[in-house]
């Protein structure tokens, strides 16, 4: 890494931040990319997830949404995971201290900030967390939207490696109907279509 420093003024933190975070390309994510079938990082999945806000925002259960708040949530939400790791969706003993984890990262990342924007990145970084707004819900619905359309579009690469089937994947992620019901009903249909065709296993017994 360059010796250069940015300096300790409010620009030189904020382009301190800014070299941190950059670590974010490095964190890879279970989820496989649509063409090369390489793992996805996580800088590459929040460019997906910001775009799928925009695209998608008219989809929103609440009408009026602050799209803005959205973005911001969205971009800033997987940061964490540059110090907490990815924690892979279908992993319950990591998710046990997963919160905990990434709260200790959140406070150390956007510690590097000015005071005023560390506050409002943490506090969008809770308010996600929380999902008690309707733009921290639609927020969510597109994080599990985004990585569910890769995995059906890679044939459940993912889903397969880890022997996740449909049940699990529905009980992980019904919670995107508090966001978006036009998207969990999309998303229901295609899920079951892929059962059909065998690219995600069904349930055990069914």
């Amino acid at each position: 890494m360059s010796q250069i420093a940015p300096g300790t003024d409010r620009l030189g933190r904020q382009i301190a931040f800014m070299i941190e975070v950059d670590k974010l390309k490095e964190v890879f994510r279970q989820t496989k990319l649509i063409n090369s079938r390489r793992q996805e990082n996580d800088a590459e999945h929040s460019w997906h997830l910001c775009l799928a806000v925009i695209l998608l925002a008219e989809h929103a259960n609440q009408p009026g949404l602050d799209v803005l708040r959205v973005l911001k949530m969205v971009i800033l939400h997987d940061l964490v995971e540059i110090d907490a790791g990815d924690t892979f969706a279908y992993d319950a003993v990591g998710m046990t201290d997963q919160h905990e984890r990434e709260a200790r990262a959140a406070d150390r990342i956007f510690g590097l900030l000015p005071d005023d924007q560390a506050a409002e990145f943490r506090q969008c970084w809770d308010e996600f967390e929380a999902q008690t707004t309707p733009e921290a819900q639609f927020a969510l619905s597109c994080d599990r939207f985004q990585p569910m359309l890769l995995n059906l579009m890679t044939e459940g690469a993912s889903w397969k490696e880890h022997g996740i089937t449909h049940d699990r994947v529905v009980a992980r992620n019904q919670c995107l109907q508090q966001g978006s019901v036009p998207m969990w009903e999309r998303m229901s249909a295609m899920l079951e279509e892929a059962v059909r065709i065998g690219i995600v296993a069904p349930a055990p017994g069914s």
